[in-house]
């Protein structure tokens, strides 16, 4: 295998992979039924089709009087009120029947008229001129029978229970959450020389995104060992997420091991800090791996970027607007780059920055060294950008919490 910058994917590229992964992964899954409270963050194994127009029936949305529209004023008023529990029962041609909000309309009646602009003299009632339609919802207008409302692969949010108990729904089938594990790589590591910073991240994002993890340990640099113990927790969990080892140095083995067990589909993501990010697909494991490179803030950087979309399906980036506080300059072109920044009265402050609360640069963005310090974390969000950035210029900020 020879991974060089030519195999260097952008960041776009690299999440179609990603997705095309998950597609993969997600068809090795089985699934589980779930009530509607725990259906946040879950991907629907079949699609949900209505059964039934919804609403069953028009009804009124103001309180007031229920007539044929298409008729003249005035119209003889009935001696009855409909109310949302009632059979409205039907309206004779040039009747009108007092009507609350949420009542269903009774047959031959399409409008409604308000009673604040009604005038009603012994049984005859007058008022403004209303087209079939005002202040009915009508039947079938916000679903039709036969309707395809979600579709199998979606990921389901909390709101998505209102219109599912609508269409008479108690319970999903969805697929079964990934079992993820996490492993660090690096004799450092697995001698407690330096603490593993990544894996407590990985996991609480895997977590965050709807997902189960389970932290597996380290391994020393030893090639026989990482590829025997990446062998061992493919054959246990769906997901391997391991950390270190994904660069070009002599004992950076995970590479090497992933396309040793099955097919590295691409190594090296156009973005800094986190370039040397790989996705390989185990396919005698069934199973899919990340290897993601060590330096903490570069590692929290690229997973929210490329491997989000394989836990969550979403690949979009809410930003918010702000004015950039500094001149910052990029290294080499061809990358996009995540320029961490703090965020205060509107104005973007690259954390990092000699003129910010953590001095790593002077002028030219630095993620080499940025990536590596654990102060960097209290940024607010990021700038992605691939050119330099002026002071007082407009840009949009992803805040961390858009993609945790």
């Amino acid at each position: 295998m020879d991974h060089d910058h030519a195999d260097m994917l952008s960041r776009e590229d690299a999440v179609e992979r990603v997705l095309d992964g998950r597609e993969r992964a997600l068809d090795r899954l089985g699934t589980e039924t779930v009530a509607l409270d725990e259906i946040a963050g879950r991907v629907l194994a079949t699609d949900v089709e209505a059964t039934v127009d919804q609403p069953p029936h028009s009804h009124a949305t103001m309180d007031g009087f229920a007539f044929d529209a298409s008729a003249d004023y005035p119209y003889e008023v009935v001696d009855r009120e409909v109310f949302p529990e009632d059979d409205p029962g039907t309206l004779d041609a040039g009747q009108a029947v007092r009507i609350a909000t949420g009542a269903p309309l009774p047959e031959g009646a399409n409008a409604v008229l308000k009673v604040e602009e009604s005038t009603v003299e012994g049984s005859e009632l007058r008022g403004t001129d209303l087209e079939p339609g005002t202040y009915v919802y009508e039947r079938g207008s916000n679903v039709e029978a036969g309707e395809v409302l979600f579709s199998a692969g979606e990921t389901l949010s909390p709101k998505d229970a209102i219109l599912l108990r609508d269409l008479g729904v108690e319970a999903v089938e969805v697929r079964a959450r990934f079992s993820v594990g996490v492993l660090a790589t690096g004799t450092e590591i697995h001698e407690g020389r330096i603490d593993d910073l990544d894996s407590p991240m990985l996991a609480g994002l895997v977590r965050s995104w709807g997902h189960d993890a389970t932290y597996e340990g380290s391994v020393p640099d030893d090639y026989e060992i990482v590829e025997d113990r990446i062998s061992e927790l493919a054959e246990v969990h769906d997901v391997l997420l391991t950390t270190g080892g994904t660069s070009v140095g002599k004992k950076d083995y995970v590479i090497r091991a992933l396309d040793s067990l099955g097919e590295v589909d691409f190594h090296r993501a156009a973005v800094r800090p986190g370039k040397p990010i790989a996705l390989a697909d185990l396919p005698d494991h069934d199973a899919t791996a990340f290897a993601i490179p060590g330096k903490p803030v570069g590692a929290h950087t690229i997973t929210s970027l490329v491997a989000r979309p394989f836990f969550t399906g979403r690949t979009d980036l809410p930003t918010i607007p702000a004015e950039f506080s500094h001149d910052v300059g990029l290294g080499p072109e061809g990358f996009e780059y995540a320029i961490p920044v703090t965020l205060e009265d509107g104005e973007a402050t690259p954390l990092g920055h000699a003129d910010s609360a953590l001095s790593v640069y002077e002028a030219t963005f630095d993620p080499s060294v940025l990536s590596s310090s654990t102060r960097a974390t209290r940024a607010d969000g990021f700038v992605l950008t691939e050119r330099a950035l002026s002071a007082g210029e407009s840009v949009r900020v992803v805040p961390y919490p858009a993609v945790e």
